[in-house]
């Protein structure tokens, strides 16, 4: 299964979800690695715009393009997210959802509704699995955002 991560190109290629682990995210505390994906790129560019400011995107922005195997993944049930699951700040119920799940070594990714089109569905990539070495990465793509979606 190929899952998507638009971001800074100079860090394409890493593995560690060390991004995430310094600053947070929806689904995992400070101090919790984990990779955000999506499942197709275009929205994967959406989840990026809505979560940098224009002023703050790098002039180079590349895709990375994860291979995952269709095994050790979780899907997670929609009626089992925190309520406040789609609220903007991200909620700390979420936070801490997601930072529990990523403690599970068995688990290699989470899939979760996007809050943006929650009929489509992001895979939070949990580094820490012990498996987590099946996961590889298989091209990254240099990508040029189009400033007109953030105007």
């Amino acid at each position: 299964m190929l899952v998507y991560h638009l971001g800074h190109t100079r860090f394409a290629d890493q593995l560690t979800g060390e991004g995430a682990k310094l600053h947070g995210g929806r689904w995992n505390k400070i101090g919790t690695p984990c990779i955000y994906t999506s499942e197709s790129k275009s929205l994967s560019v959406l989840e990026y715009t809505a979560n940098v400011r224009l002023e703050e995107m790098p002039a180079s922005l590349s895709f990375t393009v994860y291979e995952m195997p269709q095994k050790g993944w979780k899907l997670i049930d929609p009626d089992l997210l925190p309520a406040n699951w789609q609220g903007v700040p991200s909620p700390e119920e979420t936070k801490l959802f997601g930072s529990a799940l990523l403690q599970d070594a068995s688990i290699i990714a989470f899939r979760v509704p996007s809050t943006i089109i929650p009929s489509e569905y992001n895979f939070i990539l949990n580094p820490l699995a012990k498996t987590f070495g099946a996961v590889r990465i298989i091209d990254i793509q240099p990508f040029q955002l189009d400033k007109r979606i953030k105007i």
